[in-house]
């Protein structure tokens, strides 16, 4: 027979147990307090649980889940990417770049090992232009050849509208005087251009990095020589011949010489003011080299014709003044150079801003 008194205190034992189990769930787990007691000799306090910061949401990495590999089926070692790439974040992709020669390689993952791992894709850097450093090719590009093939068409057109007869455009004389007239514009059109280039050569580096002294395919020192050899060359020709030597050309010439030097030489550099730099543009294109060439044409091709030897001998003025169809050329180009003193500075804008080059852009 049990003993009564043994089951009243299992009894109250187990109430007691209940009791302390429902005031304890019945407390917020915050309130609790796991702090030890300080330390009694010199206060301090131990670090506990709630300052360490929490690691269990993070879950393991599936045993199952596809490890990253590069295209050979190989797969990444961590030593590959560098420490600070990775980010504790969940599903926060990775991007980390590691050099690998020329290719460069990308991995895109999940932080916490989430299913779809990383995979790494292959790209080659863009392929860049590979340009001749042949002399002759290099120099052919330094000329800039859009403008020095204007300049070989504009003169023959002009020599066609001022000829009183198209049978007279072909003959000797005609070919003679053009050919005399042709060589020194393409020699001044090389100094006007290079002088640009040898006076823009940190801008160009950021606008036009093809040119051939911005790339390094031509040395500096050639590049001046060229140029100094050009003017001489194309001065020389305007005074050294009896016949073909005639006003026009020599005020073409040294009209073009003269601004092209103003519009890039420091310290006058009229290129940095708008104003200025449109008139130069637009007195070569419009006015000089129009009425310059025309007047020539008629001095040293036309001048038999009565017509053409008495507007030859009122010079390029008198061209402008008395000749309709050179005025009329004369404001076509002038608008024609509008345009361009408008249009030229818009693919130059970002170097022009950090060189202060203020334009119309």
């Amino acid at each position: 027979m049990r003993d009564p008194c043994r089951r009243d205190v299992r009894a109250k034992t187990a109430a007691a147990l209940l009791l302390f189990s429902a005031c304890a769930l019945s407390r917020p787990v915050s309130s609790l307090s796991f702090s030890p007691p300080r330390h009694p000799r010199n206060g301090a306090r131990r670090p506990s649980a709630s300052d360490w910061k929490s690691i269990t949401s993070a879950r393991p990495r599936s045993r199952n889940a596809p490890r990253a590999t590069d295209d050979d089926g190989r797969g990444l070692r961590m030593a590959d990417v560098p420490a600070d790439n990775f980010v504790g974040n969940s599903n926060v992709g990775v991007d980390a770049s590691i050099a690998n020669g020329t290719e460069t390689a990308k991995i895109n993952g999940h932080a916490n090992g989430d299913s779809g791992g990383g995979s790494i894709s292959r790209t080659q850097p863009p392929p860049t232009k590979q340009l001749s450093k042949f002399f002759p090719l290099v120099l052919w590009r330094f000329t800039r050849p859009h403008t020095l093939i204007g300049s070989a068409l504009a003169i023959p057109s002009l020599f066609l509208l001022a000829a009183p007869t198209y049978a007279s455009f072909f003959t000797r004389q005609t070919m003679g005087a053009l050919l005399y007239a042709v060589v020194p514009a393409l020699l001044m059109n090389l100094y006007i251009t290079g002088l640009n280039q040898i006076t823009d050569v940190e801008i160009d580096k950021i606008n036009k990095p093809e040119l051939p002294i911005a790339n390094g395919d031509l040395k500096y020192s050639t590049a001046v020589v060229v140029v100094l050899l050009s003017a001489v060359a194309s001065l020389a020709m305007s005074v050294a011949h009896p016949i073909f030597s005639t006003s026009g050309l020599q005020v073409a010439l040294w009209g073009s010489f003269v601004l092209g030097t103003l519009y890039s030489l420091p310290p006058f550099r009229m290129k940095r003011h708008p104003l200025l730099a449109a008139f130069c543009i637009v007195a070569v294109r419009g006015t000089i080299i129009n009425a310059g060439f025309y007047s020539h044409a008629l001095s040293s091709a036309y001048f038999a014709a009565d017509s053409g030897a008495t507007v030859a001998g009122l010079g390029v003025i008198g061209c402008l003044l008395n000749d309709s169809k050179c005025a009329l050329s004369s404001a076509f180009f002038a608008v024609f150079g509008i345009v361009i003193a408008l249009m030229k500075d818009v693919p130059d804008a970002k170097g022009d801003r950090i060189f202060d080059i203020r334009s119309f852009t």
